[in-house]
């Protein structure tokens, strides 16, 4: 009985990291990525939808061109 009570910790722990790493990722593009071609909103719109695989496609596709790009 103890085992399943250290897997349900762990899992919580995991949901809420990705929820807040999810938050951050949302936050992070709403305030900095650029409003050109709609830019900002069309990632928003994928990151709100697709929850935490919107998250990771923006941190690691589009993050890396924007800090690039506009250097912040």
């Amino acid at each position: 009985m103890m085992g399943f009570s250290y897997i349900f910790i762990l899992f919580a722990f995991i949901g809420l990291l990705s929820f807040v790493f999810w938050i951050w990722i949302l936050i992070d593009c709403a305030k900095n990525e650029t409003d050109i071609g709609n830019t900002r909103l069309i990632w928003v719109i994928i990151i709100f939808l697709t929850y935490i695989v919107g998250a990771f496609l923006y941190y690691f596709i589009r993050r890396p061109k924007r800090l690039l790009e506009l250097g912040k």
